[in-house]
C-alpha cells in the first residue's frame, strides 16, 4: 500500500504563480547570502563599476543593493519580475552563456518570499519604482534616482515563516554574506564593492575594495591582497597556462603557506565562483606530494574556456558546473601547479620568519595598575659607521691603548681624503640563496650566513626531501616494479563497479597494479606494486572505487607508493643528532638550492627559516 497518498485517485492540478514562485525560491534562495549573491550578480551583469550592499540583522530584515549600472526602463521593470524573463540569453543556445545570471528566476522568487522594491533608471528615461509584497505586485510609480538600480529586500521569508527556523544567527548569516561578496569581488577586480552593516541604526563598513586597474595579473594581485591578505600574494606563485583552448590563470600558495581547512580555496569557471569536485580533486592531486592529508593549499584559480565546453545550468544556484572533458581540465591544473611549484625551487613562505620572530621577541611587561603599555626602550645610539666599527675591532686586539685617534659611535660620513680599511671580504658562497654554513647546534640545526641575514636549516627534514625527490626521479626513469601474484586474486563486483574500475585499469597498470576482467562482474588482480609488499588487493580495489565515486578519479595507488618512498627517504636521510663537517653542511645547502620543493619536507613543514639582519637587530632593540 502506498503510504504517501490516500487510497483514492490523485487529481492533477495546475499550481498558481505564487506557489510556483515560492517553490522556485526554495531552490534559488537558501539563505540571505543566496539573495545577496543573486542581486549582486545582476548588478555586475548590468555593467556596474561600483556596487554597495547594506545588510541589517544578517539579511533577515534588510538587504539593499545599489549599483551604477545601465538600469531598467519603465517597460522593463514589470517584465523583470515575471518568471523566466531575462535579458542575458534569448533561449536559442543554453550553453552560450557569458553572464552570471540567465535563468530569470531570482527577482520573482525574492518577491514571492519577501517584500521587494526595485528602483531603476536607464539613460534617457524617468526613474520608476515597483514593489512586490509576498508575490502581490503593486502599481508602477515614479521615484527619485540619478541612475542605476536600487533593489531593497525586507523581511526575507516572511511569506514562508517555516524557512526562518532554518536560518542561523545574525552573525553567521552576515559572515556568509561577506564571504559571498568577497568571492564576487575576486571574480571582478575592475568593480568596487562596499558592504555595510546597518543593524540597530548603526552604519559600519565591514568590507570595501576600490576598482583595480592594470593588466590581468596586476589587477588580480591587488584584489587578492585586499580579500585574501597581503601574506597570501607574497607567498603565492602566479599561474598561467593553456591547453586546447582552456586557459588557467590565478595564484597558488607555496606548500608551507597551507591551512587546516579549505577556506582559502577559491575556484572560478568563466568568472563564476564554483565548488566543483573535479577542480577540488585536481587541486588535491597537485599538492598531494607536498602536504599531509590534514593540510589544505590556499589558491585563487580561474578556468576560462568556450562556454560550450562547460555546462553551468546544472543547479539553480549555479554553484556547480559540468565540463565536457573533465580529464583535460584536471590535467591542466595538476601539471600547471606542479610546474610552478617546481620552478619555486627551495623557496619557503615568508610567514615562517615572522612566526619565528614572534616566538623569539621579548615581551615588555606592563607595570601593575598601568592602563597602557610603555613604549619600547632605546638601548643604544645610532648604528656606528664603517670606520668606527673597524676601529672597534682593532681596539679588541693587543695594544689597543696605543690608538692615537678617538672615534664616536655616531653615524658619520667617511672623509674621502682619508683612506679607510675595508671590511673583510665575505666568502663568495654567502651570495648564494642559502649562504655559507657557519656552524651546527644541537646536532640538528645548521646555521648559515647570507649577505643580509642568516638561515637555520633542519638537517633531517631537508635531507629527507632531497632523498625523496631522488627516489621519485629514479622511479620515473625505471618505472614502478610490479610483483606478479602466484595465484591471481579474484574480486566480485557489480557490473557498474567493474566498468568504473576497468576504465582506469591502464592508469593503474602504470603504477604496477594490473587488473583484468574475469567474467560477469568479477576482476582478477594479476600484479601489485612490489614496493608495497603484501597487499590486500580486495580492500585496495574498494578504496579505489570509493575515490572514483567521490572525486571521479583515483590517486590512491600512487599515494601509497609515494608514502612508502617518503618513509624510505625518512629512514635514509641524515638523522637528528649527527654531527656534520663544514663541507657536508655546505654540500647540503647547495643541493637544497638545486632541488625543487626543498623548502618543505614531505609533510609540508618548512625545512629552513630565513631571518634578515634587520629583523634580528630589532630583536635586540637596535632600531
Amino acid at each position: 500500500m502506498n503510504t504517501h497518498a490516500p487510497n483514492m485517485r490523485p487529481v492533477i492540478r495546475q499550481l498558481d504563480d505564487a506557489a510556483i514562485n515560492r517553490i522556485a525560491a526554495g531552490e534559488v534562495v537558501e539563505r540571505p547570502a543566496s539573495a545577496v549573491k543573486e542581486l549582486v550578480e545582476n548588478a555586475i551583469d548590468a555593467g556596474s563599476r561600483r556596487i554597495s550592499v547594506e545588510i541589517a540583522d544578517g539579511g533577515k530584515t534588510l538587504i539593499r543593493v545599489r549599483d551604477d549600472g545601465c538600469g531598467m526602463t519603465p517597460d522593463d521593470l514589470p517584465l523583470a519580475l515575471s518568471r523566466h524573463a531575462t535579458s542575458k540569453i534569448d533561449g536559442t543556445d543554453l550553453l552560450n552563456i557569458h553572464s552570471f545570471g540567465f535563468r530569470g528566476e531570482a527577482l520573482p522568487s525574492l518577491g514571492a518570499v519577501g517584500r521587494l522594491t526595485i528602483q531603476s533608471r536607464a539613460e534617457g528615461f524617468e526613474a520608476m519604482e515597483l514593489s512586490v509584497d509576498g508575490g502581490v505586485q503593486a502599481a508602477l510609480k515614479p521615484c527619485a534616482l540619478n541612475g542605476g538600480t536600487v533593489v531593497t529586500l525586507r523581511d526575507l521569508f516572511f511569506a514562508t515563516p517555516a524557512r526562518l527556523k532554518f536560518l542561523r544567527s545574525d552573525r553567521s548569516e552576515m559572515m556568509a554574506i561577506s564571504d559571498t561578496i568577497k568571492r564576487l569581488a575576486m571574480a571582478e577586480p575592475s568593480v568596487g564593492f562596499t558592504l555595510r552593516d546597518v543593524s540597530g541604526g548603526q552604519d559600519r563598513v565591514t568590507f570595501r575594495v576600490e576598482p583595480e586597474t592594470g593588466d590581468l595579473f596586476d589587477a588580480l594581485r591587488g584584489r587578492l591582497a585586499h580579500v585574501m591578505g597581503k601574506e597570501f600574494v607574497d607567498n603565492a606563485l602566479p599561474i598561467e597556462a593553456e591547453r586546447e583552448e582552456i586557459r588557467l590563470t590565478g595564484y597558488a600558495a607555496l606548500p608551507t603557506y597551507s591551512r587546516g581547512n579549505a577556506v582559502m580555496q577559491h575556484l572560478f569557471v568563466n568568472g563564476r565562483p564554483v565548488r566543483d569536485k573535479t577542480l577540488i580533486g585536481a587541486l588535491r592531486g597537485a599538492y598531494q606530494d607536498f602536504l599531509s592529508r590534514d593540510r589544505h593549499p590556499a589558491v585563487a584559480l580561474f578556468v576560462d574556456c568556450d562556454p560550450h565546453k562547460v555546462d553551468v545550468n546544472v543547479h539553480p544556484a549555479k554553484s556547480e558546473v559540468r565540463f565536457r572533458d573533465p580529464g583535460l581540465v584536471r590535467g591542466l591544473i595538476v601539471s600547471s601547479l606542479r610546474h610552478a611549484l617546481a620552478e619555486a625551487g627551495h623557496r619557503a613562505s615568508t610567514t615562517i620568519a615572522g612566526e619565528t620572530l614572534g616566538a623569539m621577541r621579548v615581551e615588555t611587561p606592563t607595570p601593575a595598575g598601568a592602563s597602557y603599555t610603555p613604549p619600547p626602550r632605546v638601548y643604544q645610539m645610532d648604528r656606528p659607521s664603517q670606520a668606527a666599527r673597524t676601529a672597534s675591532y682593532q681596539a679588541q686586539a693587543p695594544g689597543f691603548a696605543e690608538l692615537d685617534h678617538s672615534y664616536s659611535a655616531r653615524v658619520v660620513e667617511p672623509d674621502p681624503f682619508v683612506p679607510s680599511q675595508p671590511d673583510e671580504i665575505p666568502a663568495p658562497v654567502e651570495a648564494l640563496p642559502l649562504g655559507a654554513a657557519r656552524g651546527q647546534v644541537h646536532e640538528n640545526y645548521i646555521i648559515a650566513q647570507t649577505e643580509d641575514g642568516l638561515v637555520i636549516v633542519d638537517q633531517h627534514a631537508a635531507h629527507e626531501r632531497l632523498v625523496y625527490e631522488k627516489l621519485k626521479r629514479q622511479m620515473a626513469e625505471t618505472g614502478v616494479a610490479a610483483q606478479a601474484l602466484l595465484i591471481p586474486e579474484v574480486v566480485d563486483l557489480s557490473a557498474d563497479d567493474q566498468a568504473r574500475i576497468m576504465s582506469v585499469a591502464e592508469d593503474l597498470s602504470q603504477m604496477g597494479f594490473t587488473l583484468e576482467s574475469f567474467g560477469g562482474g568479477a576482476i582478477a588482480v594479476r600484479e601489485t606494486p612490489a614496493i608495497l609488499g603484501e597487499v590486500n588487493a580486495k580492500a585496495l580495489i574498494f578504496d579505489i572505487l570509493d575515490e572514483l565515486s567521490d572525486l571521479g578519479e583515483s590517486q590512491l595507488v600512487k599515494e601509497k607508493i609515494e608514502a612508502i618512498l617518503s618513509r624510505v627517504a625518512c629512514h635514509g636521510s641524515i638523522r637528528s643528532g649527527r654531527r656534520m663537517r663544514a663541507e657536508e653542511m655546505n654540500a647540503l645547502l647547495r643541493e637544497m638550492e638545486a632541488t625543487p620543493h626543498s623548502g618543505q619536507c614531505n609533510h609540508g613543514r618548512p625545512t629552513y627559516v630565513e631571518l634578515k639582519l634587520s629583523d634580528i637587530e630589532r630583536l635586540f632593540g637596535r632600531t
